[in-house]
């Protein structure tokens, strides 16, 4: 089983970029997917996440109103839609499935145990 992240890319800040993940197996339309991301030198974050019946999402504080996460159960795939991007947003994207079919959506990566390869943004000012 495998995650493939796509989208990233250079923008100026005020930008949009739009990621998409895509999973190799249907059965991860029952998982909760989210996005992470890990600037250089720090810390990788937790950015957003979206249940299997895409009516609960959480987002970090910071890309509140600005980044939308979605999923397509059919095609098995989870997108970020960014917008109003700043530098601050430039990272290593990565999208992760929860390590069980829990319907609980978290922040801590740790319940995370299959991760894509990373997409990397960067915004410029």
């Amino acid at each position: 089983v495998q995650l493939q992240a796509s989208g990233g890319g250079l923008v100026q800040a005020g930008g949009s970029l739009r990621l998409s993940c895509a999973a190799s197996e249907r059965t991860f339309s029952s998982h909760v997917m989210g996005w992470f991301r890990q600037a250089p030198g720090k810390e990788r974050e937790f950015v957003a996440a979206i249940g299997w019946n895409v009516g609960k999402t959480l987002y970090r504080d910071s890309v509140k109103g600005r980044f939308t996460i979605d999923r397509d159960n059919a095609n098995n795939t989870v997108s970020l839609q960014m917008i109003s991007l700043k530098p601050e947003d430039t990272a290593v994207y990565y999208c992760a499935a929860r390590d069980s079919t829990s319907p609980t959506v978290v922040m801590s990566a740790k319940y995370y145990s299959l991760w894509g390869q990373g997409t990397l943004v960067t915004v410029s000012s």
